[in-house]
């Protein structure tokens, strides 16, 4: 059994005091829905911390354990476990009017919500923490964040890694001197509210068409591979037929038309359906379902996703040359190996990549309503300093938070600690090393404690001048200090084999819910089909590639598996909306850190807060370079909503 090896007291907030479910799974893959739970382990605390109940047990998942050198659990050790559905009703009572705890939570969540509707049933659960989202508010002093480094730093013995049972117990000790690190900072846990699940037939991910779409339907022409095709209105055969026999001749049905849709499917072309006056504004060929069949006797062969363009005029047999080496970058910072390099300057992009705030397209609806002229976060002298640049600046390393002022007055003062060198913090946590105090700060109530913490309180003009005392001793860019970036900053991702997160978060007291989600765009700035969209309805794209995951009310974080993203996506858009009338400089400033792999430290962090009317607003974008990828800092936004700006990168949205 693993032990606490700390005598930390448990939280007396009330705040904090609730019934506890800490939960951990072992499973065969990484796709809730795709692959099962091997094993978990559940673990009871009332809301003093006195434990109540524990469970375990290995399951029979009926099929592949898939990766036995990480979890141990081979066919033979799971041959005589039960299914989930024979526990489902015991897990379900131990998980019911209890708060759900889990180490990267929505994955155990998610897991455990399509095993509940596989047994026709749903997950017990209302609301859950992460304490992984938990850690990234407190900002202990840790290389990183993984279960391991956490049990570490609180005092916890862990035994057995990857084993269900032990994780969970280790999982106890990191909750307690979790709570106890967020108590003494006066932190609000991170407590995300979920709805039961009760989706009696597990989630079926739709399969993405493997091959490129070849463009419209020729008058007399024949169906090719790759092909969008709508259906509207009754059909002879059962829709789901129809669509099965499309998927297997290899084209891909869509929900909605586009100007990128192939041809409509319709018996009744005088109906008016909504697809048929969008087919007639797009000029998409119209054809009824038995020269529909026919067509779909003989399906020309496509050209698959991934496959290698010949170019017209090159002769039989060429292969296009290979793309060059990234060039170096000036700009870049920190010696080589991993440490990420960055760079701001805008003309060192490349061709296809607009630059943000000036010759950007961006979305194509309502152009007009576009702002581009956002005005640069603080009137600072240019030109800014690259991250090696700011190495010798007075408040290089540390990280300042600033209380009080209106929006514009906070913004200006965190642009000013980025110029001087410091990354600007929007809550306030373990990492904080300064607190600059702005007109009505002195009534925040974070101040108390501030106070209790002995954290230096400057005023606003320390940011002019500051005092030579103040110099840092961490390094931007070095081993375990994130990079610090501005907008238009550039960073050269790491290919490790992990995915990349990007993670927004803003301050707890957000009078309004902000969305964050990812589009999926080709060399044209378009996604190619409406799965490219990925958001709060849709939170996983259909290979897997790209996911979105919330793990707070105030935090949400968009994973990307750039090895596996097909060669037609050029790029990655991560951006956030505003649901409701409200706008970004209700919300203030929003921290967007890069990161490479679950728990791993970050390698970069940005705070954008310049927003003031706007009510969406372009994030981050990662985008192919040469043979890697990037992510520049953006930060542009518009006036309107979530539906236009998917419709500019042309997402089919219902009015």
């Amino acid at each position: 059994m693993a032990l606490l090896a700390s005598d930390a007291k448990w939280p007396a907030l009330p705040d904090y005091s609730h019934e506890w479910a800490l939960v951990d799974v072992e499973t065969s893959g990484l796709r809730p829905g795709q692959d099962r739970v091997l094993s978990l382990a559940v673990l009871t605390l009332d809301a003093y911390g006195n434990r109540t109940g524990e469970y375990a047990t290995l399951l029979n998942p009926g099929c592949d354990p898939g990766p036995v050198h990480v979890h141990g659990l081979t066919p033979d050790r799971l041959a005589g476990a039960p299914t989930f559905e024979e526990v489902a009703a015991e897990v379900g009572e131990l998980l019911s009017k209890r708060v759900m705890v889990a180490h990267n939570a929505q994955f155990d969540y998610d897991f455990l919500a399509h095993e509940f509707a596989r047994a026709r049933s749903w997950l017990p659960v209302n609301r859950r923490l992460c304490t992984l989202a938990l850690n990234r508010l407190v900002g202990p002093a840790t290389p990183d964040l993984k279960l391991g480094t956490l049990a570490r730093h609180y005092g916890v013995r862990q035994e057995r890694a990857h084993d269900a049972q032990d994780d969970v117990r280790v999982l106890s000790g990191i909750l307690r001197g979790s709570l106890g690190a967020a108590e003494q900072l006066g932190l609000a846990l991170p407590l995300l509210d979920c709805p039961p699940r009760q989706d009696y037939k597990p989630f079926v991910p739709k399969t993405p068409c493997p091959y490129r779409n070849p463009g419209r339907l020729t008058p007399g022409g024949p169906l090719v591979q790759g092909m969008k095709i709508a259906v509207t209105g009754d059909t002879g055969i059962s829709r789901e037929e129809l669509v099965a026999r499309s998927v297997a001749a290899g084209l891909n049905v869509m929900t909605m038309v586009s100007r990128h849709t192939s041809a409509v499917v319709t018996n009744d072309p005088a109906s008016g359906s909504a697809k048929l006056r969008r087919a007639a504004e797009e000029g998409v060929p119209v054809l009824d379902e038995p020269a529909y069949l026919r067509l779909l006797e003989s399906v020309l062969p496509g050209q698959a996703k991934g496959a290698v363009r010949v170019p017209a005029g090159a002769a039989a047999g060429t292969v296009p040359a290979v793309p060059a080496q990234r060039e170096a970058d000036p700009g870049a910072s920190g010696p080589g190996g991993d440490v990420p390099r960055t760079r701001t300057d805008a003309s060192a992009a490349p061709a296809d990549v607009p630059r943000a705030g000036r010759d950007a397209p961006g979305p194509r609806a309502d152009v007009s309503r576009i702002r581009t002229d956002v005005p640069a976060p603080a009137p600072v002298p240019a030109p800014r300093p690259t991250p090696a640049d700011r190495r010798g600046r007075p408040l290089t390393g540390r990280r300042v938070l600033v209380l009080g002022g209106g929006h514009e007055e906070a913004a200006e003062a965190r642009a000013r600690a980025l110029y001087m060198g410091a990354s600007a913090a929007v809550n306030l946590s373990a990492t904080v090393s300064d607190v600059v105090v702005l007109p009505g700060g002195e009534a925040d109530r974070r101040m108390k404690r501030v106070t209790s913490l002995g954290l230096p309180v400057h005023a606003p003009e320390w940011l002019l001048a500051p005092a030579p005392a103040v110099v840092a001793e961490l390094v931007p860019g070095a081993a375990g200090s994130p990079a610090v970036l501005v907008r238009g900053a550039v960073l050269d991702l790491a290919d490790t084999g992990e995915p990349w997160t990007v993670s927004a978060m803003w301050g707890q007291q957000t009078p309004c819910d902000v969305d964050v989600v990812a589009f999926v765009v080709d060399a044209g700035e378009q996604v190619q089909g409406d799965e490219d969209f990925v958001f709060y309805g849709a939170p996983e794209h259909p290979d897997g590639t790209v996911r979105l995951a919330t793990d707070g009310p105030n935090e949400q974080v968009v994973g990307v598996d750039l090895a596996r993203l097909p060669l037609e996506a050029h790029r990655v858009v991560v951006a956030a909306a505003i649901d409701g009338a409200a706008c970004f400089s209700d919300v203030g400033a929003l921290e967007i850190t890069a990161t490479c792999g679950v728990g791993a430290a970050p390698a970069a962090r940005a705070t954008l807060d310049a927003a003031t009317t706007e009510r969406t607003l372009i994030l981050a974008e990662l985008y192919r370079r040469g043979d890697g990828w990037r992510m520049r800092v953006v930060g542009q936004g518009y006036d309107h909503g979530l539906a236009e700006l998917a419709r500019g990168y042309g997402v089919d949205i219902a009015d």
